[in-house]
């Protein structure tokens, strides 16, 4: 679970930092597109994040972990 956590604020923190980088690029007309492209990243990867958090937070992937270690 702390690894999901460092993960989706690492992914978070990249986002921020690219959305940063273009704004101080210069010409506002590209910043605009790319500052959009961006956040359609960051959405896009929000999203993928949410669906990994539900496979790693769900009963049945603890429960097949517990298997695993069992058998070790």
């Amino acid at each position: 679970m702390n690894l999901t956590s460092i993960g989706i604020i690492a992914i978070l923190t990249w986002g921020m930092i690219e959305l940063v980088k273009q704004f101080k690029r210069g010409d506002s007309k590209q910043n605009s597109k790319t500052v959009n492209e961006l956040q359609s990243q960051v959405q896009q990867l929000r999203e993928r994040v949410e669906v990994l958090e539900k496979i790693v937070t769900d009963n049945s992937y603890d429960l097949k972990k517990q298997f695993d270690n069992l058998k070790d």
